[in-house]
């Protein structure tokens, strides 16, 4: 993996999860993928067709996320280190109030990921944290 792959890659991660298109989120994780919402989560979420279940809103796993009202969440993620198969990014994500309204909330993202030769991710960490807001 380069740090171009990884990042088109990620743009593709921010694609999905705007449009919640199953085969859009299955494309992106091998079959035996392993997720984790929070770094410290164990078990972790293991298999394609769970983590794409989480995605949808379909999953109970603790700490998954809920699917988001379409116009009310944005990404930018960046690739900043490679080494073999593995990678790190950060970046941010942004929520709004509602569709074209105010900013709610926005977190600051670190994913640690690992890819298989196919360039899906096999193993995939979140670590994130709501910044403050403006007093």
């Amino acid at each position: 993996m380069t740090k171009d792959d990884v990042n088109r890659w990620l743009d593709a991660y921010i694609a999905a999860w705007k449009s919640y298109e199953r085969d859009e989120i299955t494309a992106l994780f091998s079959e035996d993928i392993t997720y984790r919402y929070q770094p410290y989560e164990e078990p972790p979420n293991v298999g394609r067709d769970i983590v794409v279940e989480t995605w949808l809103g379909e999953g109970h796993a603790e700490g998954a996320s809920t699917r988001d009202a379409e116009g009310t969440y944005d990404a930018a993620y960046e690739c900043i280190a490679v080494d073999g198969d593995v990678a790190v990014a950060r970046g941010q994500s942004t929520y709004f109030a509602e569709p074209g309204g105010p900013i709610d909330k926005i977190y600051d993202n670190c994913y640690l990921m690992r890819f298989d030769a196919d360039g899906r991710c096999s193993e995939f960490t979140e670590f994130y944290m709501e910044r403050p807001k403006p007093s």
